[in-house]
């Protein structure tokens, strides 16, 4: 599998982890059965495709930006479906993770 392929592998894996932690919210402690079903589908799938991503890409490498795709997006999905809040300092820290990912990914690029 060439990189190109693995990092749109990874991106995907990451959100499907966002879908599985918004998920959560929704399935009220798995108390709810379709909300529950497709957390545990978005988990298994995010999970498999970043094993797939595994085939080409740096273990730190491949997990930091999958979870940090998670962290960013499952953050931002809390602010926007339930008014979590938006203050400054809240907002610079996701731009730093998302510098984070984005440093990850170039560098990672660059060793190739």
């Amino acid at each position: 599998m060439n990189n190109g392929f693995a990092w749109a592998i990874l991106i995907v894996a990451g959100a499907c982890e966002i879908i599985w932690a918004v998920g959560l919210k929704y399935s009220d402690g798995f108390s709810r059965l379709w909300p529950s079903t497709g957390t545990l589908l978005a988990m298994i799938l995010s999970v498999v495709l970043l094993g797939l991503s595994l085939k080409s890409l740096p273990l730190g490498t491949a997990y930091a930006v999958w979870t940090g795709i998670g962290a960013v997006g499952t953050a931002v999905c809390g602010i926007l479906l339930f008014g979590e809040v938006r203050s400054t300092a809240r907002l610079l820290c996701i731009a730093m993770i998302v510098a984070g990912i984005v440093g990850l990914k170039l560098v990672t690029s660059a060793d190739d």
